[in-house]
């Protein structure tokens, strides 16, 4: 199973949300490239980073932060938040990302993914579906619309998709577990990499979702509130020692 550190963006600063609400906030750190390259240290192999504020403005926000953090690290990164355009995904390619996350889009205009997937290449763009009672999430969380997780990670699938970032907003940033049993239903149903994000707790989380065979999950306050050790837990879910 693939684990994938997460650094949240915002105003340029490390930070935590709560159900991805705004106005509940942490922050951790003003220097964001540091905290990526404590996690490369601890062991990771790969990275995720959204652009929060890009989310919400429909466009890349904090690139510099994103540039320094690439400059950084030698593991690969994701990226997602405000990833909209064709010019936006070559950008934060050629910035030194592996993996463009793209979630709004994913809902107001599918067809988008497949274009991206044919011009970039299927390892290169992720579909980033944000669910709240199986009802796809979009703007930043901001508004739920009339799509299925469901239906959307087939379409996805259809399109040339590999992999799926799925959130469950309502256990996003509260330590409560993460939505096992709807990750490795999407992750049957599919047959796709479905990364879990939202929630991650403990080491047993991340056992149940390895036991589930779910493909990776996303590792965020768990990190900074020190419940899950990243050392750790590499050793245990993707080295199997």
């Amino acid at each position: 199973m693939q684990l994938y550190p997460a650094i949240d963006l915002k105003n340029g600063q490390c930070v935590r949300l709560r159900q991805g609400a705004f106005k509940d906030i942490t922050v951790y750190s003003d220097a964001p490239e540091k905290v990526a390259a404590c996690w490369q240290a601890q062991g990771a192999t790969f990275l995720h980073l959204v652009d929060l504020d890009g989310a919400l403005a429909g466009r890349s926000v904090n690139e510099p932060v994103i540039r320094r953090i690439a400059e950084t690290v030698s593991i690969p990164i994701q990226v997602g938040g405000g990833i909209r355009t064709k010019e936006a995904v070559q950008n934060m390619l050629d910035l030194g990302v592996k993996r463009v996350i793209i979630g709004t889009k994913a809902v107001e205009k599918p067809e988008f993914l497949k274009e991206m997937t044919d011009t970039f290449g299927s390892d290169a763009i992720v579909a980033g579906i944000d669910a709240k009672d199986g009802m796809v999430a979009i703007q930043g969380w901001e508004q739920v619309s009339a799509v299925r997780a469901e239906d959307l990670c087939m379409q996805m699938k259809a399109y040339g998709i590999a992999h799926i970032v799925y959130t469950d907003i309502a256990r996003d940033g509260m330590l409560s577990g993460p939505n096992v049993e709807a990750t490795k239903r999407l992750t049957q149903a599919t047959g796709l990499d479905v990364i879990a994000s939202g929630g991650v707790s403990s080491m047993e989380d991340l056992e149940r979702l390895h036991q589930e065979e779910v493909c990776g999950a996303i590792i965020g306050k768990a990190l900074y509130e020190r419940k899950v050790d990243l050392a750790e837990a590499v050793a245990r879910f993707e080295r199997r020692i």
